[in-house]
């Protein structure tokens, strides 16, 4: 079992990685939440992970896919808990991916103004990611994440045994998010480069590594000032290609992961175009993502302008096109990027073909 601390103060809190983790769910809600005298378990039907939090507890069970992060099903969620009587001395239990760790911390962030919680992380994207840092949220028609709150879980259980279940699409997607990872190794180890080395470790570690560099960023800034706008990488045309999935003739369907695995390509390519690297970087981007066997194609049918649109409105923007790109000094945060580049660069990508979907 290995531990690894996010170093926040008072709000700090432990994340415990290994086979067998979420059987320590007893233990830590007592000495994280000692005053909580009942629990609510917030997870999905398909998941099938059962827990004890050592308490009298409830379960409440939210809709699958990303369609289920919405202020209805928030709403839903704190009804449920003040029907379930509540109090803000008791802990929410969330156990499942990003979607159940984002749904379930929105809701314990805004019932009784603050409601401790723990996230027990049941796949691959949840452990080395959605379930750290205490970013909450859902979405709306006009974007991903756009409403959320910051609020610190008190402890995370990362159970590698449950992974052994996940389906080849929620491995894929974990795996997106550990090749951003790959280029973020700079952040705790000075000079490092990126590569796809992480694939030669066991989970346990894969998982550990990503979670330190994950907590390292989120100790240093909170609330996304500007360091912990890092952990974007990739993400600003993946959450576009999310929110236009929603469109009724979108013809793809793509996991975060996945979406972020296109987002990194993206990222590489219009750093090459703005001059930020060389051919060598760009391709090592291209290398990574095939490493994790992963697609760098875009969705044939995505429209650059439309994409283009809703990056504008990603929560990195300061009423400009803001990205997350390599340079000559590793990955920063560049903001007021030129419009043209950014859809020049999207026309210039690798497409899928009109069956594939992505």
């Amino acid at each position: 079992m290995r531990t690894v601390p996010v170093e926040l103060g008072d709000r700090g809190y432990d994340v415990v990685v290994g086979h067998g983790a979420r059987h320590r769910l007893a233990e830590v809600v007592a000495e994280r939440v000692p005053t909580a005298a009942r629990a609510v378990v917030v997870t999905q039907a398909g998941i099938g992970v059962a827990v004890d939090p050592g308490v009298p507890f409830e379960q409440l069970i939210v809709p699958d896919g990303e369609e289920a992060k919405s202020l209805t099903v928030v709403e839903d969620l704190c009804r449920s808990f003040a029907r379930a009587g509540v109090s803000r001395a008791d802990v929410i239990v969330a156990v499942g991916g990003g979607v159940v760790t984002d749904l379930a911390g929105f809701a314990a962030a805004s019932f009784h103004r603050g409601t401790a919680y723990v996230n027990v992380a049941t796949t691959l994207l949840g452990q080395v990611d959605a379930a750290i840092g205490g970013k909450t949220g859902v979405n709306l028609p006009e974007g991903k994440n756009l409403v959320g709150a910051f609020w610190q879980p008190r402890a995370v259980l990362c159970d590698t045994e449950v992974l052994a279940t996940l389906p080849p699409r929620e491995w894929a997607s974990g795996r997106g998010e550990m090749a951003k990872y790959a280029f973020l190794g700079g952040v705790i180890e000075e000079g490092a480069e990126p590569d796809a080395s992480l694939l030669g470790l066991p989970l346990d570690d894969q998982v550990a590594r990503c979670v330190a560099i994950k907590a390292d960023v989120v100790a240093s800034d909170e609330r996304e000032g500007h360091r912990r706008m890092l952990l974007n990488y990739g993400h600003t045309l993946a959450h576009a290609l999310e929110a236009t999935a929603f469109d009724p003739d979108a013809g793809w369907d793509l996991r975060h992961g996945e979406a972020v695995a296109v987002g990194l390509v993206f990222a590489g390519q219009l750093a090459r175009r703005l001059g930020r690297i060389d051919d060598r970087r760009e391709a090592l981007h291209r290398t990574v993502v095939g490493g994790f066997d992963l697609s760098p194609l875009l969705p044939y049918d995505a429209d650059p302008e439309r994409l283009a649109s809703f990056m504008a409105r990603d929560k990195k923007a300061h009423h400009d096109l803001t990205f997350v790109l390599d340079g000559p000094d590793g990955v920063d945060v560049v903001h007021g990027v030129d419009r043209a580049e950014v859809v020049a660069t999207l026309a210039a990508m690798d497409r899928t073909d009109r069956g594939g979907g992505a």
